[in-house]
């Protein structure tokens, strides 16, 4: 059963760190495209950051470059998120997916690889 779980998320201060982990079952993480996205309150669902297959490469979106950095351990089935410098506009749920091969996140979860999970909450407040 495919399946990508979420964690790592919590209530931090600005300027604190978070490491986001999706862990990916059902499938070998290691052929595909992943991407993580957040959704603030009242907002749409939007893409942040991609990598490809291989980890060569990478994209971000302009309000996370810089501060978050994705990566993955093709072994273990994992994704990460390091998210640094955090900001209150940060805040949101955050949720990994598998993309297709150019990293269009309109088109996630890349169909045959399920539907949103979960997702993680990250809470940046003073």
């Amino acid at each position: 059963q495919v399946q990508l779980v979420e964690s790592g998320g919590g209530v931090v201060q600005p300027g604190a760190s978070l490491k986001l982990t999706c862990a990916v079952s059902g499938f070998a993480a290691r052929f595909y495209t992943f991407g993580w996205f957040r959704q603030a309150p009242g907002s749409a669902r939007e893409g942040i950051s991609c990598i490809s297959s291989t980890g060569e490469h990478i994209e971000y979106d302009e309000a996370v470059k810089g501060r978050f950095t994705i990566s993955r351990d093709n072994r273990k089935n994992f994704v990460y998120l390091q998210m640094n410098s955090l900001k209150p506009e940060d805040t949101a749920v955050y949720y990994c997916a598998v993309l297709d091969d150019k990293c269009d996140y309109a088109l996630a979860p890349r169909p045959g690889f399920g539907s949103w999970g979960q997702g993680t909450q990250v809470t940046v407040s003073s």
